[in-house]
């Protein structure tokens, strides 16, 4: 049955969040260089023309965990996520000298989920025994496409015959596998999508993501854009998607995300459901509530300083946050929404309050008004995004804004 949750049924509205207990805590790890900085990206990532200063940048991130150290006292560590950036240019001793660093320094839970994003450039792939017997156990591969031509307009390093050999690779040496693949790429038609696709899923593995082309501010292709297809047929190239990925025995469980039965991503899922994270590194975000009492705010969201440069210089000072900003009251409802509404799923009731530390009355006209717009359903205390709400996702979190 679909339902508006009655007012009257909710607590009542109290001014100051109230959190019952803390929320899952991650790590993320950023890696700000990559080989080649792609046309379409507007990720803090930089081109390394030479040789990374990869020692000083290590010692950087532990000096920074430790001066993060006091905001998460002896709070258990679910997940760890090495992202750029092309964290797989680390050295294989970098990546087992930080992840010591994190064990002694931070109680990590022993079936944590330790995720290294990897391009399949060069001979990074040859790292995957290593990177495996360091402790990572999850690697995720900027695949994009198999098709040299897009791969090419794209500016990707790589060809087809790499991204291969690097998933067969990860499949020797790694059970969780992730393959990032990307779909409305120039020139492409419904049928060049589709054998893309297929040819990821015919590695079987357990997780796979599909990402609309999309052309971010600042970036070469913002600029200069090349010829994409039009928005009915990247709408056609979605519906594709879905199906396919459906039938290969894959779940939909967020916006871009695919897995089988019992693997989809524990950090992003941290993410999604407004769970806390460390974010150590150059440009790095974080989010972290505190119990502590008498703070502006229980929950704040920091960043690192920026380039690398900037990053490096503030670590011999020991001044690692460029800015630090407290989340308000009003500004909870929307910060927890506009991540949970990207779940298929969507959330429980209970997960807001929980997690926001805020009855679910705060929202509740702007949850009436979503609803009367068919872009989310209401039931059994449980609050879904329609099909329609997924594909205007925009739209629907406007409303909360």
């Amino acid at each position: 049955m679909t339902r508006i949750i009655p007012i009257a049924a909710a607590p009542e509205v109290h001014s100051e969040p109230r959190f019952t207990a803390l929320p899952p805590l991650s790590l993320y790890v950023h890696i700000p260089w990559c080989v080649k900085k792609c046309p379409y990206c507007d990720f803090n990532s930089h081109e390394a023309k030479n040789a990374i200063p990869e020692a000083e940048y290590v010692a950087a991130l532990i000096a920074d965990l430790e001066s993060a150290l006091p905001h998460i006292w002896n709070r258990p560590v679910h997940s760890v996520f090495f992202g750029g950036g092309t964290p797989s240019l680390l050295s294989v001793n970098a990546v087992d000298t930080l992840l010591a660093a994190f064990r002694a320094r931070l109680p990590l839970a022993p079936t944590a989920e330790i995720t290294l994003e990897a391009n399949p450039g060069t001979v990074e792939a040859d790292k995957f025994a290593g990177f495996r017997a360091a402790g990572v156990n999850r690697v995720s591969l900027g695949i994009q496409s198999f098709d040299d031509a897009k791969l090419q307009a794209l500016g990707r390093i790589h060809g087809s015959d790499e991204a291969k050999r690097a998933i067969d690779l990860a499949l020797k040496h790694f059970d969780q596998v992730n393959i990032d693949l990307m779909y409305a790429l120039p020139r492409q038609s419904l049928d060049e999508a589709r054998r893309d696709l297929e040819t990821g899923i015919a590695f079987g593995t357990p997780h796979l993501s599909a990402y609309h082309l999309t052309l971010e501010p600042n970036t070469p292709y913002a600029h200069h854009p090349p010829p994409l297809p039009d928005d009915d047929a990247a709408a056609d190239m979605q519906d594709m998607v879905e199906e396919t990925l459906a039938g290969a025995g894959y779940e939909h469980y967020e916006t871009s995300a695919y897995a089988k039965p019992g693997n989809a991503c524990f950090h992003n899922m941290n993410y999604w459901t407004f769970g806390d994270y460390l974010g150590i590194g150059a440009g790095a975000h974080g989010k972290i509530t505190s119990s502590a009492p008498g703070t502006e705010s229980p929950v704040v969201r920091e960043m690192r300083r920026k380039h690398p440069k900037d990053y490096l210089a503030g670590a011999a000072r020991g001044d690692f946050v460029q800015e630090r900003r407290f989340v308000t009251t009003e500004e909870l409802p929307f910060e927890f929404l506009m991540n949970a509404l990207r779940l298929t799923e969507g959330f429980a009731v209970t997960q807001f309050e929980e997690r926001s530390g805020l009855p679910i009355a705060v929202a509740q006209d702007h949850l009436r008004q979503a609803q009367q717009e068919n872009l989310l359903t209401i039931a059994e205390w449980k609050i879904v995004p329609t099909l329609q709400g997924r594909r205007f996702l925009n739209r629907l979190l406007g409303i909360f804004l």
